[in-house]
């Protein structure tokens, strides 16, 4: 068989595969439809949209991957597979922090697949408010870098907001020098969102030392601008290049490559246990001695791993704070639970945020 034959064959192999690939997500397609019958022929409360199963299959899809394809790219691609089944029981409306183009919405996209409605808000509070209103299914917020550290914005709005966390997304943040120009030369402005420039800052020192740089806020309304004026650059996200049509004259100029932003999904409901699962609270301490140490004790004693801790003004009294804190495992857990019955005991006031699936990839 000379390699002509060759290939012809592995072609024809290809065409086979894909025929029984669409078949099979036909097949998964038709399976979903029918959950929304029986969904909607229950006398229970509606839930279409079940994270902790999803996170669960994916999982299955990354311990039975062998390659060639990364687990990344697995993960992707069942997520739409995924999102467009959904979208035949439910199409879902997320709220997230705008504008188009930015991170956030790359977030929701990445969480949520692309068969969903996404609309863009201008603030935090704007994406809660919609949630709180059943306007929108769930909203994707920003809550902290491994750069810049903690949106205290988002905090303050948890402790005030009676939403629930039901999900996170942890994605690789990569900034590009966009622009309508391809000369570094003719630049004269650079617009970004303050902490994109704080995660540039040596980046630009080197290349762009003498361009005025103007804080905005954020990375969509940058690119929006650069898209306007020939002689600006903006710091955003490849899909502010596309939605902007931007040529990109520097790809990822972030001084750290680990560059990563945790994201926050928000909704109405507690997530159900899958198995591999954060919980995050809000607690404050009694003015006494020693107070803090013993309701972090309560963690420590009962084996449960405390993988996050701010604190916040309450906004109640002067010099009084909150404590936001993330933990491994679900609210229901044998440990977890005993571990909060004790925080009850030393803090003045203890409240459930959410517990949630760990982030996938």
């Amino acid at each position: 068989m000379n390699e002509k034959e060759k290939l012809e064959k592995i072609r024809n192999d290809i065409d086979s595969l894909d025929k029984q690939i669409l078949d099979l997500i036909s097949n998964r397609a038709r399976l979903a439809q029918e959950i929304a019958k029986i969904k909607m022929n229950s006398s229970e409360t509606l839930e279409f949209y079940r994270p902790e199963r999803e996170a669960q299959i994916l999982r299955k899809i990354i311990e039975h991957n062998s390659g060639p394809l990364s687990e990344e790219e697995m993960v992707r691609l069942f997520r739409e597979i995924m999102s467009a089944c959904l979208a035949l029981e439910q199409v879902l409306d997320i709220a997230y922090l705008g504008p188009e183009g930015t991170f956030t919405q790359s977030a929701a996209l990445k969480h949520f697949g692309h068969s969903v409605n996404t609309t863009a808000f201008g603030t935090i509070d704007q994406v809660f408010r919609e949630v709180e209103s059943n306007a929108s299914h769930y909203g994707v917020v920003p809550i902290e870098n491994s750069i810049e550290g903690v949106v205290n914005h988002t905090l303050d709005m948890l402790n005030h907001s009676s939403l629930m966390v039901c999900g996170e997304v942890e994605l690789r943040i990569h900034h590009h020098l966009l622009s309508k120009t391809e000369k570094l030369d003719e630049l004269t402005q650079v617009f970004s969102h303050q902490q994109s420039f704080a995660q540039c800052r040596e980046w630009l020192d080197t290349y762009l030392v003498n361009v005025e740089r103007v804080a905005v806020a954020s990375n969509g309304e940058a690119a929006d601008i650069a898209s306007k004026n020939n002689q600006s650059a903006a710091i955003a996200s490849d899909a502010a290049s596309e939605l902007y049509r931007l040529n990109k004259l520097a790809t990822n100029i972030e001084d750290e490559p680990d560059n990563t932003t945790r994201f926050l999904v928000i909704g109405r409901t507690m997530c159900p246990k899958s198995q591999n699962d954060k919980t995050s609270l809000i607690f404050s301490a009694a003015n006494k001695p020693g107070a803090l140490h013993k309701m972090l004790g309560c963690f420590a004693k009962n084996s449960v791993s405390m993988t996050r801790i701010e604190s916040r003004p309450s906004r109640r009294e002067m010099w009084d704070y909150v404590f936001f804190v993330d933990i491994e495992g679900h609210a229901e857990d044998d440990s977890v639970k005993k571990a909060l019955i004790e925080l009850e005991e030393y803090a003045a006031m203890v409240r459930l945020l959410g517990s949630y699936p760990r982030a996938v990839l």
